[in-house]
């Protein structure tokens, strides 16, 4: 299958592309500019900025592509309050050129969407499925919700044949590939375990729970779901391990797993879900799917080990 991977640079696209690579599959990724695109050897790079209607129609419709996987997107909840149009401009009108850029010509693609949790806002008690209906809180979960609207009512009109994955957090490493946010409690806590900083930060007392799925756990998601997206087919998937842990046992787990004190200073209490856990009961049934190496100290040990630890 000829497989176009926007957002081919980040985290889970480089995963993605590697994977998709050793399925088979001839993959092309798109960034936004070719200075060192850190994609794996044998994959195509093309270049264009999501927003700019004409460079993605330039960039993407000659290829003619079987199937996308959209990953490409602005995602920090904080700075999306600062700049709420420039996120609308990436995550809903980039999404809409890249989608009728991969349809011209009447193509009916297969896409996979991957979309967040944060979607589902903070006003659900228990493990969140796809049922529930989504109450975003901020510029960029309302904007990946619109963006889901718009891959599903193209799905309804026949356009493409979509499949949206709404991701849990996303961790871990994979052919040394690691998680190049630095202020996500696993980053943080192994880097206080290295001496990079000289603490961890938590809110209020660090009892807020929240699951973590291996990138390489959720790159074979997406790889699953290309191959389900039919008519008819499921359209909405979590993506998670449906086990929670509280941003202290993350710690106290980093603290096992390297070997290392780590200091910890508890800042004053935000408003912020107590608990963030996938109901995977839809996506078990659907894809076959489960997570192999998600669970948390084997996630902080491949993070550890690909990155933080070396030399510490």
């Amino acid at each position: 299958m000829r497989v176009l991977v926007s957002g081919g640079r980040g985290f889970l696209g480089r995963v993605l592309a590697r994977h998709l690579t050793e399925q088979g599959h001839e993959v092309i990724v798109l960034v936004r500019d070719r200075a060192d695109p850190g994609v794996p050897a044998g994959v195509t790079v093309v270049e264009a900025d999501l927003t700019d209607r004409q460079a993605v129609d330039a960039a993407v419709t000659p290829l003619h592509v079987d199937a996308l996987c959209h990953i490409a997107a602005r995602t920090n909840v904080r700075e999306s309050f600062e700049d709420p149009i420039g996120y609308y401009d990436v995550n809903v009108g980039g999404t809409q050129n890249l989608l009728r850029a991969v349809t011209a010509g009447g193509a009916r693609p297969r896409v996979v969407f991957v979309s967040t949790c944060a979607v589902y806002g903070s006003g659900h008690a228990g493990a969140l499925s796809e049922d529930l209906p989504a109450i975003p809180e901020s510029p960029y979960a309302a904007s990946k919700l619109a963006a889901e609207q718009l891959v599903a009512f193209l799905g309804d009109a026949g356009a493409i044949v979509g499949v949206t994955l709404r991701c849990f957090n996303i961790a871990g490493a994979y052919s040394g590939i690691v998680d190049p946010n630095p202020t996500r409690i696993i980053s943080a806590a192994l880097r206080a375990a290295a001496g990079e900083i000289p603490h961890v930060s938590v809110n209020g007392d660090g009892s807020a729970v929240r699951e973590f799925t291996h990138v390489l756990d959720v790159a074979r998601a997406v790889g699953l779901a290309l191959g389900i997206a039919r008519v008819g087919g499921p359209r909405l998937l979590n993506v998670g391990t449906g086990v929670g842990v509280s941003m202290m046992d993350v710690i106290r787990a980093a603290e096992k797993v390297t070997g290392r004190h780590i200091e910890v200073v508890h800042r004053p209490r935000v408003n912020e879900p107590a608990a963030l856990v996938a109901d995977v009961s839809r996506i078990r049934s659907a894809l076959g799917w489960s997570p192999t190496g998600s669970a948390l100290e084997d996630v902080l040990r491949a993070t550890w080990e690909a990155g933080y630890g070396r030399g510490a």
